[in-house]
């Protein structure tokens, strides 16, 4: 256990910030599956801006690689071409 205050503080708000975290991706990793398993283009399309703008949210907050998002953002793009 940790023997400062400060220390104790840190394991609390990192715990947090990790709940965080962990919620915030596992909600874009469904949004992106769903986009994903879509057969409509239409529907795909008013899809697509809503996951795009969670996947930017969690590279700017450092949760993934901005090349990781910038990856994913591209096999979303691909995906609605191919519809």
């Amino acid at each position: 256990m940790a023997n400062h205050k400060s220390a104790i503080k840190r394991i609390r708000s990192s715990e947090t910030k990790r709940l965080r975290n962990r919620y915030q991706h596992k909600t874009t990793r469904n949004a992106m599956k769903k986009l994903l398993e879509t057969t409509k283009k239409k529907e795909a399309a008013t899809l697509f801006p809503t996951v795009i703008s969670m996947i930017d949210k969690l590279s700017k907050k450092n949760i993934i690689h901005d090349n990781k998002a910038a990856n994913l953002k591209s096999n979303m793009a691909k995906h609605i071409a191919t519809l």
